[in-house]
Parts: structure tokens; sequence; C-alpha cells
């Protein structure tokens, strides 16, 4: 029940922040962004973005419990929002996004299950095309608890 909850509230979340772009809208965004993403955000793995719109493919390891290590192979969609310069070196603002991934499990529990995962979270951009972010995922599976997790990662871009 409680996870239910979660995913209600982060179901508005990242529908608050879709509709305040709209109504603010901002252009500052470069027009393409090439990343390779070191860790979970969106996965280990490429993430192209035109516009505010991004695809991300890779390889996504998490814990759901203390030293059990969950993989999946992961390919979603992404929107970016709110993009705001907050002094950092970097000529790229920093801003939030929201994924929507499908993905596979590899081993564990999930071995060989489909998943469906939504995240919303923030990247702040560090400088020279590095970045840190963070977000919280929210993974389900048939048959398996669905899960919320925190997303930490370390990324670098290219823009075009």
């Amino acid at each position: 029940m409680f996870r239910i909850i979660k995913i209600k509230i982060l179901i508005c979340l990242c529908l608050f922040f879709l509709f305040t772009d709209i109504i603010l809208g901002n252009t500052r965004f470069s027009n393409e962004e090439f990343s390779i993403n070191f860790f979970r955000a969106p996965s280990i793995g490429g993430e192209y973005r035109k516009g505010q719109y991004s695809v991300h493919g890779g390889y996504y390891v998490t814990n759901f419990d203390p030293g059990i290590t969950t993989e999946f192979y992961k390919l979603g969609i992404g929107y970016w929002f709110l993009p705001m310069d907050l002094g950092s070196d970097s000529n790229q603002p920093s801003s939030f996004y929201t994924y929507l991934s499908y993905g596979k499990g590899v081993n564990l529990e999930y071995q060989k299950k489909y998943t469906v995962m939504v995240e919303l979270g923030y990247r702040f951009m560090i400088g020279r095309g590095f970045s840190f972010r963070f977000g919280l995922i929210v993974l389900a599976a048939e048959g398996s608890p669905t899960e919320l997790n925190p997303t930490p990662s370390i990324s670098y871009s290219e823009f075009f």
C-alpha cells in the first residue's frame, strides 16, 4: 500500500514539472547532446538528447537490499525541463529530467522479467561537460514487488 502511494506521488511530481515547463517555457538547452553515463542514472551507457527529449540505453544496476546487486538491461526515453543557471563553470544549464524506461532483468528474482521504470531527477552541471545527477526511480515487474530507489550518477556530455 505504501509503495502505491510513493508511485502516485512520483507520477504527480512528473506531471507537475511537465506542465510547469510548458507554462514557463525556456529554450536555454543546447540543440543536441551526447552523454556517456557512468552509473545508475539513467544507466551505465549512452544517451542522446535533441531539444528537450532524449533516448538512452545501457546496463542498470541497483541494490534493493543491502549487499545484493540486481542487474537490468535498460532502454528508454527522457524529457528535460526547467533549465537553470546555478553559477557553475559550465555553459550548459542544470535541469530536471524524467525518464520512462523498459528493462529486462539479468539476475536474481528479476531474471528474464520485463520491467517498467519511471524516474525523476535533477542534473547539476559541474563544468567542462561533467555533471552529477540524483533522482528516484520506481521499478515495477509482474510478480515482483514495486521498488523505489535512489539513482545517483556521474556523466560526461558533448553538446552540439
